[in-house]
């Protein structure tokens, strides 16, 4: 496996990526009284995964902050599908449609959850990485 020097390598964001251009694509055919609710939350949610993903990868130096912006990248993901539900019920998309949006979506949030799981492993830095954490100057004494 390939060593990713960006979050632009990552499969899960590119696969985001690509599912949000397909949220952008097929909600050209919702409705124009939809424009400003459920399109406009579609595009939101599936937007904001790739978004959060790129977030995570700048703050992989911290596993806490890094895992925290992975979970909001999986909340996200799963507000996309259920807005994808509402659709699904107010008929703008078919059922075979859904479904293979529905599963990519499912498959991003495996790749997220995944992550998490495997924080340590990302948040290791390279030695000569050049984001390095500032020390403390040991010469300047805390008055308590």
């Amino acid at each position: 496996m390939a060593i990713a020097r960006s979050f632009r390598d990552l499969t899960v964001y590119k696969t985001a990526r690509q599912e949000a251009l397909r949220v952008f694509e097929i909600t050209k055919a919702f409705p124009k009284d939809e424009k400003y609710s459920l399109t406009d939350q579609i595009r939101r949610s599936s937007r904001a995964v790739g978004a959060m993903i790129a977030a995570a990868w700048a703050r992989r130096r911290y596993r806490a902050a890094f895992v925290n912006k992975l979970d909001e990248a999986l909340e996200e993901a799963t507000e996309a599908q259920a807005w994808l539900d509402s659709a699904l019920d107010c008929k703008y998309i078919g059922l075979a449609e859904f479904q293979t949006r529905d599963n990519q979506w499912q498959q991003i949030g495996a790749m997220l959850k995944g992550m998490a799981d495997r924080a340590d492993d990302f948040c290791k830095l390279p030695p000569n990485h050049t984001d390095r954490v500032p020390q403390a100057d040991s010469s300047v004494r805390t008055i308590h």
